[in-house]
């Protein structure tokens, strides 16, 4: 029987009613074992609480708790699990992604859009199968599990906010789905696979500029002082209001010559973005310091900048970290 350390953080998946009205995180890692004891016939496991948080307040600081506490314990256990918030577990996962590579010991995340303290949710659902996962002789690497799919770290995306189906992996099959308790796996892990590789440094300071028409320029030299690197959510795929002669193309040219990093994503779904397209693209993308998140999530591009700005100062170092694909991020 295999051993699973769940590491537990709050979110809805342990949240109850507070007197306000709202939900908030107050079930213990322990009481979350108890609603699925189902569960003890699975696997050995043993319960951690490593903090009680909503997930909205979920962030680089909690990610290197997590990549901690799985490094101290990684010899000791076959697997890992993680309750885990909704509304930023696909940031989570992406960064888990970055933070512990090459794991052939799978690293899983699960949550609910319903609390596990009411009856008849997709709470239990998710624990049941994500544990159901994790002692698999098929599990691997950095993973999310929600509503009977198994999606990569690098590709889960929050795609709807009420629905029990509220992840998606986006522009990538699944690593693998439930019929009803039956795993079926379509991504195999790798084999063989190198030497799982920890990292316990981030730097978070990126800026995520979503375009609108119409926005002013001069919002970008006031991000300056504060950030190493501008993610810029642009239309289609990909381009900047005025092109070369555009007053957003001059701020962000001082950005760029001043050292920084800027990376072009695209507002639209599904596809990623193509700099060399559009007239309005292909004089950006020969600035020094512009990289294209291609068909990246925008999770894992702002994360995947956190990841690169933390292990270097260099920009070019940091670019190259940007761009090498790591656990399919980038295909």
């Amino acid at each position: 029987m295999k051993k699973i350390l769940l590491l537990a953080t709050g979110g809805t998946i342990a949240s109850k009613p507070t007197a306000a009205g709202g939900l908030a995180p107050a079930i213990t890692s322990e009481e979350l074992l108890s609603f699925v004891p189902e569960l003890a016939k699975l696997c050995e496991i043993d319960a951690v609480q490593l903090f009680s948080l909503d997930s909205t307040n979920v962030g680089p600081e909690q990610w290197q708790q997590l990549v901690h506490a799985i490094r101290q314990n990684y010899d000791a256990y076959d697997g890992f699990v993680i309750a885990h918030g909704t509304d930023t577990m696909a940031y989570t996962a992406a960064a888990l992604s970055y933070m512990i590579q090459n794991s052939a010991k799978p690293v899983v995340l699960t949550g609910s859009q319903k609390s596990i303290y009411n009856r008849d949710t997709d709470a239990r659902n998710n624990l049941y199968r994500t544990f159901l996962y994790a002692s698999s002789d098929f599990s691997w690497g950095v993973q999310l599990v929600f509503d009977n799919k198994v999606i990569l770290g690098t590709r889960a995306r929050k795609t709807r906010t009420k629905s029990f189906n509220a992840f998606s992996s986006i522009d990538y099959p699944e690593t693998a789905v439930f019929r009803d308790m039956r795993l079926i796996p379509f991504l195999r892990r790798p084999d063989p696979m190198p030497p799982v590789q920890f990292y316990e440094q981030l730097d978070p300071a990126v800026f995520v500029l979503r375009l609108v028409p119409g926005m002013r320029a001069d919002i970008i030299p006031l991000l300056a002082p504060h950030y190493r690197a501008l993610v810029v959510e642009s239309f289609g795929v990909g381009g900047l209001p005025g092109g070369e002669h555009g007053e957003m193309y001059a701020r962000l040219q001082d950005w760029c010559t001043s050292g920084r990093l800027a990376v072009f994503t695209t507002q639209v779904p599904h596809e990623g973005c193509d700099l060399a397209v559009y007239e309005v693209g292909r004089s950006v993308k020969e600035l020094p310091g512009v990289l294209e998140a291609k068909d990246m999530t925008p999770e894992a591009v702002a994360v995947k900048l956190m990841w690169a700005l933390g292990q270097t100062t260099d920009r070019a170092e940091a670019m190259r970290l940007f761009t090498t694909p790591v656990e399919w991020d980038i295909v």
